[in-house]
């Protein structure tokens, strides 16, 4: 089928690559012209694994092309999918103007009958609101039908989980589009589970935030831990062998980030109180996590006198492994404190270093400064205290013994309980983690 997608961020861009990968001739849309010509010459404008390899073989076979000109992508697409941002207000509700944008662009492009598939996350009923704004500003006879297809892709595997999804949710409102989406699909191979477009929304959202919940209670159960003595992991492991409760999305540590599960869990909680509800648990994740953000500073800080002139190591910028995205990443928080009081920073991060000098470019920074590391030795070297917020592999490869060789004093803050504690013991360092003894 000929698709069109809109946007090139982390969902348009790998759901219209995955999609060429399955045959579909596919034209990517974006309004940025350098950035289409980075994706023209097979640079991709994200980091995400494997994905500039299918970028540059689909566009070599022809099936995915790049453009600004959405009139032309979108005036004969059978399908257009929609995956611009909705990014947070200042009021935890999303902004839709992305959407509405989007919406319009289809509706005064568009010259034959058209599916409009909303990848976006977006508030329960928004399918129904760009349906009916389509239809208001049509200036040709075609018939436009809207479907709800929400992603579930995780950063740093995004490409593997729209290809190897564990299903596929689709909502629609009658059996034309649920049939041309089931087309669509049909060459991924993989379950489909067709709704109502406005239980796919909820789904979206009920999922996210489910696993923020998840997340969160057992950071609060890491806390408790620390203080009567018992131990997270073990913890952990035993919880992990109940069906009921499943084994992933277990581990402690300083709370989740990403462009996910902190904007859909305040935009669920915003939806609540639009229709006079409270979403009690969904408001203790959120607020579970603000606070464990900043645990480690707050326990660097019952240890120190004072941050000033200190020489820190920061280890893991990103928000997880396997991306170079900052959104709601804990190393922001962290950092902001860390410079307020002073302290002297030596970050490392494998990807997103140039990402993080945006925010806090080299050299003197607030009260303190910041310098960019090439490598994790360089910012541990001569290091009075470190931090770790990312769990990379080149981070978790660290022997226990360099930490005691580089560093000044040995005294490491670990967010992500990288390490054993009982080996970091033994190679004389002092070593705190979230939840364990």
């Amino acid at each position: 089928m000929k698709l069109a997608v809109a946007g090139t961020g982390y969902v348009g861009l790998v759901a219209g690559v995955c999609f060429a990968e399955k045959g579909h001739d596919v034209t990517c849309v974006d309004v940025d012209e350098k950035k289409v010509k980075m994706m023209e010459e097979g640079i991709t404008p994200i980091y995400e694994e494997g994905l500039e390899e299918l970028m540059r073989k689909n566009n070599a076979a022809g099936r995915l092309h790049y453009t600004t000109d959405y009139r032309n992508a979108y005036k004969d697409a059978d399908a257009v999918f929609i995956g611009v941002g909705t990014p947070e207000q200042p009021d935890g509700s999303a902004n839709l103007s992305y959407i509405a944008t989007v919406s319009r662009q289809i509706a005064e492009s568009i010259e034959k009958d058209c599916l409009v598939v909303v990848k976006s996350t977006v508030p329960v009923g928004t399918n129904d609101k760009v349906e009916q704004f389509i239809r208001d500003f049509l200036i040709r006879d075609v018939k436009v039908e809207v479907a709800s297809n929400p992603e579930f892709l995780a950063q740093g595997s995004a490409v593997h989980d729209t290809l190897y999804a564990a299903r596929i949710i689709i909502g629609t409102e009658s059996a034309h589009a649920e049939e041309m989406m089931k087309k669509i699909y049909e060459p991924f191979g993989l379950p489909i589970v067709s709704v109502d477009r406005r239980s796919a929304e909820m789904i979206k959202y009920a999922c996210n935030d489910f696993l923020a919940l998840k997340i969160s209670y057992m950071n609060d159960i890491a806390n408790l831990c620390e203080l009567v003595g018992a131990d997270i992991d073990a913890v952990a492991k035993g919880m992990s062998y109940d069906e009921r409760i499943g084994a992933r999305f277990l581990n402690a540590g300083i709370g989740y980030g990403g462009s996910c599960f902190p904007k859909d869990t305040k935009a669920l909680k915003y939806i609540a109180h639009q229709h006079g509800y409270t979403l009690r648990t969904v408001e203790a994740a959120v607020d579970v996590n603000a606070q464990q953000k900043t645990r480690l500073f707050q326990k660097a800080s019952n240890r120190m006198i004072t941050f000033q002139n200190l020489r820190a190591a920061v280890l893991g910028l990103a928000f997880k492994p396997g991306t170079d995205d900052l959104r709601e990443a804990p190393s922001l928080d962290n950092v902001q404190l860390l410079l307020e009081n002073g302290a002297d920073i030596y970050a490392y991060d494998p990807i997103a270093s140039d990402n993080f000098k945006k925010h806090y470019p080299e050299g003197k920074c607030i009260k303190g400064t910041i310098h960019y590391a090439d490598t994790i030795q360089d910012a541990l070297r001569d290091a009075h205290i470190c931090f770790i917020f990312t769990e990379w592999k080149e981070i978790k490869a660290v022997p226990a013994e360099e930490f005691k060789k580089l560093m000044s004093i040995p005294l490491v803050y670990d967010g992500r309980n990288i390490f054993d504690t009982a080996v970091m013991k033994a190679a004389g360092i002092e070593y705190y983690s979230i939840g364990r003894p």
